[in-house]
């Protein structure tokens, strides 16, 4: 069986091709920012839904088991989005020192424009309370991952050095919790168990 990743994240295209999974990639082209606007519930139902809408975008146009993921950042009750840019992203980094933020991760999976499971993550994140010259070195040398991941920061790298406590999986905080899809992927038959 196919296995097909509705996304156009490196990131999780990393975790699948490290832990051996094989899988094509299919972006699902979903508007987002139409799904954002219209919800109203928790950053991890928004997350769940944004995951949904992707696999069956995909998998209502193509043969396979499609997997749809997304995440939202939450702090102080607040969703955030990708910063629009570097001097947004930092200005967060800012807000967020000394406090914690969470990572709330939505996992689907579907299959000829159904729904077969979903896997929700959240992961707390503790901002270590980080100079200002430490955020400007960090701003010249994160570069990209400002704008392009979710909290502006890269923490299987750089972004590491931002934080002093971490709860939750690792690759969750990834963007793709790997354990537990990996079970289901053994129980659907497509890795060997």
């Amino acid at each position: 069986m196919t296995l097909v990743l509705a996304s156009v994240s490196s990131s999780r295209r990393a975790i699948l091709e490290g832990a051996g999974v094989a899988f094509e990639v299919d972006p699902a082209g979903v508007y987002e920012a139409a799904i954002k606007r219209r919800f109203t519930g928790e950053a991890s139902a928004l997350a769940q839904a944004l995951a949904d809408a992707k696999a069956l975008a995909v998998s209502g146009r193509r043969e396979g088991l499609v997997l749809g993921a997304d995440q939202v950042l939450e702090f102080d009750g607040e969703a955030y989005d990708k910063a629009p840019d570097a001097d947004t992203a930092i200005a967060r980094l800012r807000a967020w020192r000394g406090q914690t933020h969470y990572l709330r991760g939505g996992l689907t999976a579907a299959r000829g424009g159904e729904i077969l499971w979903r896997y929700r993550s959240s992961c707390a994140l503790r901002v270590r309370p980080v100079s200002d010259a430490f955020l400007e070195r960090y701003r010249g040398e994160a570069g990209a991952f400002l704008t392009t991941t979710v909290g502006g920061y890269a923490f299987e790298g750089l972004g590491a050095q931002l934080f002093d406590r971490v709860e939750g999986d690792f690759f969750a905080i990834l963007g793709l919790p790997l354990l537990p899809l990996l079970e289901f992927l053994r129980q659907q038959g497509v890795l060997d168990t």
